[in-house]
């Protein structure tokens, strides 16, 4: 008997329903510099639209691109079925790196790779994918799902993204305008985000629980709704910020918050001839990172290198400007609290209790 692609684990009929309900999630993100080209090769964006380069005057633009995926806060999602927002973490670990050039979010791309085809488990990914997209105010302008049986198990899955900006040369943000006196804000996470989940798993798992488990700190949300929280896309806050403010005079230094914590990825924009301060009790963090602590026996000094704690964002601000910014993240509702100060020093990160 001849042998079929099917039987091998690939149904081609099976992998077309599942394009089928794509386009629908793709349309509602575009923006007019998209030009649709549904079943093409590649996806195509204007550059110049309506006699204008970008919706702003770009005299010098830059390309940003950025690329990233969710790690293994995917297996909670396959272990729970829970699938519809995973995509959110993918599009926010891209932009939020993009942001922190002071780009304007242009477009994104996913690749989906699964174990066996499943368009209604596609489907709540990709609607995922599309819903952080909307929220991060750029166009989903295609993407590619490959379906790798015995590469992946049956019911796994990886996700990673890329995501393309732009932003004129004279308000690129690198952290060199950072100088002492400058206060560092920090923009409220979600929770974990998409960092250390591989420590977090084997929390749970070396305390016997289950992710439908509601620990009493959790108001009654259960163990996997809050670490499947989505990671906060911080488009709408940075954007408030360029609106309202000669950036360069008042905003310094944005650094987003992921794996190695504040410390290693706020050290990544400080010039060398300055240090910041930051006060650990400044900011309530989500419980999820006490409880973590007091399950895991995890010490300070390890939650602080692996996990966010809370603070998902920091800009590096003009002290003048600090207190009208917060008023901003307020009305935006995202916590925005001062957690530190830049002083002299060699380009380090430093705690006040350590």
């Amino acid at each position: 008997m001849a042998a079929t692609y099917k039987d091998a684990g690939v149904d081609l009929d099976v992998y077309a329903e599942s394009m089928r309900r794509l386009p629908r999630l793709m349309h509602r993100t575009f923006s007019p510099r998209v030009i649709p080209s549904d079943g093409g090769f590649a996806g195509l964006f204007r550059l110049d639209f309506a006699g204008k380069l970008f919706a702003r005057n770009y005299k010098e633009p830059i390309l940003v691109s950025g690329t990233d995926g969710v790690g293994t806060k995917l297996k909670i999602a396959q272990q729970t079925g829970r699938h519809s927002t995973v995509g959110i973490d993918l599009v926010a670990m891209c932009v939020n790196d993009l942001l922190c050039t002071g780009g304007e979010p242009l477009f994104f791309l996913d690749y989906v790779a699964m174990g066996r085809d499943d368009p209604a488990r596609l489907e709540q990914i990709v609607q995922g994918i599309s819903d952080g997209c909307v929220e991060g105010d750029l166009s989903l302008l295609g993407g590619e799902t490959a379906i790798m049986p015995d590469m992946y198990a049956t019911e796994d899955y990886d996700l990673a993204g890329f995501a393309v900006g732009v932003v004129d040369r004279k308000k690129l943000i690198d952290g060199k305008q950072i100088a002492e006196g400058d206060v560092v804000l920090g923009l409220a996470s979600t929770g974990l985000h998409s960092n250390g989940f591989s420590l977090v798993r084997k929390v749970i798992s070396d305390a016997g629980l289950d992710w439908d488990a509601t620990p009493d700190e959790f108001d009654g949300q259960s163990l996997g709704e809050v670490c499947l929280n989505p990671t906060r896309i911080y488009t709408q806050a940075i954007r408030s910020i360029q609106m309202h403010y000669r950036v360069k005079q008042v905003l310094h230094g944005l650094a987003h918050i992921t794996g190695g914590g504040i410390q290693e990825n706020l050290d990544r924009i400080l010039p060398k001839n300055v240090d910041a301060e930051i006060d650990p009790t400044s900011w309530q963090p989500h419980p999820i990172f006490q409880w973590l602590q007091k399950t895991g026996s995890i010490e300070t000094a390890e939650m602080r290198r692996i996990f966010n704690m809370g603070i998902g964002m920091i800009a590096v601000v003009s002290e003048f400007y600090a207190a009208s910014i917060q008023s901003q993240m307020d009305e935006l509702g995202i916590g925005c609290q001062t957690i530190g100060r830049i002083v002299g020093g060699s380009g380090k990160v430093q705690y006040r209790d350590a």
